[in-house]
């Protein structure tokens, strides 16, 4: 068994329970009441990542923190693999804008180190379920059948 790395990929979904006019340098938009779904990844220290996201308090550093420390925005779920490289970023973001026919809300947003994709938001105005994302994630992967030392009898 491999050992973990504290690497991977995530998706936060972040609910915004009211419109919010998003103000700051770079971005001046009015968001729409719903479900913003964030792509990230982490090459080490995944997991507190991930908890600094879902804090309130903290200072603004990445544009993702624009929406996690609003009053009126709540991560409402996180979903991750672990041990995942940072290419299956931009995979699970297309994956699930596509299967999910999502929006790119702001140009720009959260991919400053991505010249690949428009955004890594995406939003959608209902929610998605867990079962949905696993349908998806299970598309993703493509198992390999190994023939080393196997026989089919």
């Amino acid at each position: 068994m491999p050992k973990t790395t504290n690497s991977g990929v995530y998706i936060l979904e972040i609910y915004l329970k009211d419109e919010l006019f998003l103000n700051s340098k770079k971005f001046n938009l009015l968001l729409h009441t719903g479900y913003y779904y964030y792509f990230g990844s982490a090459q080490k220290n995944l997991i507190s990542r991930i908890n600094r996201h879902i804090k309130k308090d903290k200072i603004i550093h990445w544009h993702i923190d624009l929406l996690t420390t609003n009053s009126k925005c709540n991560v409402s779920n996180v979903y991750y693999l672990l041990d995942m490289g940072k290419e299956i970023e931009c995979e699970m973001r297309k994956k699930v804008e596509e299967g999910f026919h999502l929006l790119h809300p702001i140009k720009s947003f959260g991919n400053s180190d991505c010249k690949n994709c428009y955004s890594h938001l995406l939003y959608s105005k209902t929610k998605i379920s867990y079962n949905h994302f696993c349908s998806l994630y299970h598309s993703m992967v493509s198992f390999i059948p190994s023939h080393n030392g196997i026989s089919d009898s």
